[in-house]
């Protein structure tokens, strides 16, 4: 595990301090789950900006419509 060195405003530094004490966990430990949980958030955003620029591309929808075509005729194959 590599050692990382940062400065934060003394308020915002007082909260994690409390918010430490309060969840009985160390402070370096508190600010590793928030920043896992922040950069999962902003994988999740980058996904929703890719879908959403996908759904204005024709040719990207004409594939997904005949992958759903060929999926959908799988299942009635399936069910008999």
């Amino acid at each position: 595990m590599a050692t990382y060195t940062s400065t934060l405003p003394d308020d915002l530094l007082q909260r994690l301090a409390d918010y430490a004490k309060k969840l009985s966990l160390p402070k370096n430990k508190l600010v590793e789950n928030a920043l896992n949980l922040y950069l999962d958030h902003l994988k999740r955003a980058e996904y929703v900006k890719s879908y959403s620029k996908a759904a204005q591309d024709d040719d990207i929808l004409m594939v997904a419509e005949e992958g759903m075509r060929d999926y959908l005729k799988q299942i009635e194959d399936a069910a008999g």
